[in-house]
């Protein structure tokens, strides 16, 4: 036996090639959606939907009480790049008081390549917002992907998946995922739900960022497995 090979620690292992087919089917879905995108036209199902969410003959007024509208508001500005980098900043800080040092390193470069790969996507494309409804947020930006979608799952979803390799536990880790998931659907429905983003922009930005997370995760469980970062916690 080769005393210089690394023991695999089955509780960190992950299947490769789920990983990959997972994040094979996300990338072939954002890839349909901009090729339909580069058509110029919003698809069929964006329409419908945006303007299911709207009442009245002008689309102005979303449906759903008052305090919907303002929960929607708060909501998505979770996906904003003040508190994403702060979900960031945070992550790192915790990572270093336990001393995670390459962890830590790995979480930055992670999401900040990430964040500017879905910038320069943004820039390829450059599809106008929906105007078929009233905006309940303000919006500068271009449309597709979209951009709260896209870098809520990039920065979640990647914190999900490697701040969850710090724990042992299963339970801890799902819920630590199960998380991560809630709030980036939450996030992506609330852009479609404020009109600010056709569903095509939001399922796009969703499988960029998800097939990313995913990546980083195999990247995170592999150094793990092999010592390049640090192991779990026992606590």
């Amino acid at each position: 036996m080769n005393s210089s090979a690394q023991p695999r620690d089955n509780h960190l292992h992950l299947n490769a090639m789920p990983i990959f087919t997972m994040a094979a089917m996300l990338l072939a879905s954002f890839a349909l959606l901009a090729h339909e995108v580069s058509e110029k036209e919003p698809l069929g199902f964006d329409r419908a939907i945006i303007t299911a969410l709207r009442a009245g003959p002008d689309y102005a007024v979303p449906l759903g009480p008052k305090w919907f509208n303002n929960a929607m508001l708060d909501l998505t500005a979770l996906g904003g790049v003040t508190v994403l980098t702060l979900a960031v900043i945070l992550a790192t800080a915790l990572l270093l008081l336990r001393h995670r040092w390459r962890m830590a390193g790995l979480l930055v470069a992670a999401t900040a390549s990430g964040a500017l790969a879905g910038s320069g996507l943004k820039h390829l494309f450059a599809r106008p917002r929906p105007d078929v409804v009233h905006h309940l947020a303000e919006v500068s930006s271009l449309s597709f992907p979209s951009g709260h979608a896209m870098n809520s799952a990039i920065v979640f979803l990647t914190l999900g998946a490697i701040v969850s390799r710090n724990y042992r536990e299963h339970s801890t880790r799902l819920f630590i995922l199960l998380c991560a998931v809630g709030l980036t659907l939450i996030i992506g429905f609330s852009r479609i739900y404020l009109g600010v983003h056709w569903p095509s922009d939001v399922l796009a930005g969703w499988s960029i960022g998800g097939a990313w997370a995913l990546l980083m995760g195999l990247v995170a469980s592999r150094m793990q497995e092999w010592h390049g970062i640090e192991q779990p916690s026992s606590k």
